[in-house]
């Protein structure tokens, strides 16, 4: 695709973020939660819950994403809580990606409820934002952010700083005033960790970020270093590209094997090694996979191949594994096995990865979720890793 030579260097992206998007599609079904401290969450009559999204009426109680359920309540007594239903949310997604295909065919989806747009070609792009803000809410009962800039980073950036039904245009004029004094942890791609390193050498906010000797960013971060200054200083030279979303990248390994298996015991092995390769290069690439696949030829050379679609991105070895394992249980049909595989498809960047928490399978009580949070306050002060858990 000749993007970047068929259209003008000064390019106009749109960052179109959805709104606490779970929350808002359960009121667009139901339309008598409008207006009240709604919390999508699981194990709804529990305690054992964790809070997935919330409604800005509830965040103002001080409810939050990740929050576990009882402590949401006890925050907010009159909080109401619905379980989960992706099969709905998948629906508006597709629906709202329709809409914002009608203005550009340059729309590129990063996540269930965000994605960019190249709107260079629009005449009037600022009532181009004003009229998608204004028919996602009409048609679909969805409000939603747009950030506006020269670029993906720029756009994305801006879309953050006015939630919700912002508008918020971020030029590289604007830097030294709107970016330049937020703390560097703000910064789109930048997680705590990384916050706390560059605290460690001086570098608090992004101006200072910005600011930096290359010799010594290089140094410390290595190559992501030199990228993470580049943002900071408004430089992104990624186009939008419509492609990713229906040509997402696969990473699989698969193995023909010395003898045939004839039990899912001996399955298991041939599928733990093979889920080990697949996510080490994941890691090693920075993916994240929405898909496992797995691959199984017969005797016969009949091949099929199962999928499942994960409730969280994951590029964890052990819901791989569970997760081939899981589908060859199912779609096994007792015939010598000649040849395994897995694949991790639908595979995107880790940092544009939503993850959406499976919250059906979350079985953390009271007791495991403070557990939780004392552990993590512990690695955030000490370093991740200095606490080793002890096998059952």
């Amino acid at each position: 695709m000749l993007y970047q030579s068929s259209l003008p260097k000064r390019r106009i992206i749109f960052h179109v973020d959805m709104n606490s998007f779970y929350a808002s599609v359960e009121m667009a079904e139901n339309p008598n939660l409008k207006g009240k401290p709604l919390a999508v969450a699981g194990n709804v009559e529990e305690r054992k819950g964790i809070i997935v999204t919330c409604s800005y009426e509830a965040r103002a109680k001080g409810v939050k994403t990740t929050m576990p359920l009882w402590q949401a309540r006890k925050l907010c007594p009159d909080l109401v809580v619905v379980p989960p239903d992706f099969e709905t949310y998948k629906m508006y997604s597709s629906r709202m990606f329709q809409l914002l295909q009608e203005y550009t065919e340059w729309v590129e989806p990063v996540s269930i409820d965000e994605g960019y747009m190249d709107v260079t070609a629009c005449e009037n792009p600022l009532n181009t934002a004003q009229d998608i803000q204004k028919r996602l809410l009409d048609e679909m009962n969805l409000p939603c952010s747009i950030g506006i800039g020269p670029n993906k980073f720029l756009a994305k950036m801006a879309s953050d700083m006015k939630k919700p039904l912002g508008i918020t245009v971020l030029r590289k004029r604007d830097l030294a005033h709107k970016l330049w004094p937020l703390k560097v942890g703000e910064l789109h791609g930048i997680g705590q960790k990384t916050e706390e390193k560059f605290n460690k050498y001086g570098i608090f906010t992004v101006k200072d970020l910005a600011h930096a000797v290359d010799y010594e960013l290089k140094q410390r971060f290595g190559i992501n270093g030199l990228k993470m200054k580049e943002r900071a200083n408004g430089i992104d030279p990624r186009p939008v590209d419509p492609q990713s979303a229906s040509d997402y990248r696969s990473i699989g390994s698969s193995t023909t094997l010395s003898e045939d298996i004839v039990n899912i015991s001996e399955a298991e092995p041939v599928f733990k090694r093979l889920s080990e390769k697949v996510t080490n290069r994941l890691k090693t690439k920075g993916y994240v996979a929405l898909t496992i696949a797995i691959t199984i030829r017969y005797s016969d050379r009949k091949t099929i191949t199962r999928s499942k679609m994960l409730g969280n991105a994951t590029q964890e070895q052990s819901e791989v594994y569970e997760t081939a394992m899981h589908l060859f249980k199912q779609h096994w049909n007792n015939d010598e096995v000649r040849l395994l595989g897995i694949t991790a498809t639908e595979v995107v960047e880790k940092e544009n990865a939503t993850y959406q928490l499976d919250l059906f399978s979350v079985q953390k009580n009271e007791k495991e979720a403070l557990l939780h949070d004392v552990l993590s306050a512990i690695e955030r002060k000490h370093g991740e890793g200095i606490i080793k858990r002890g096998k059952n």
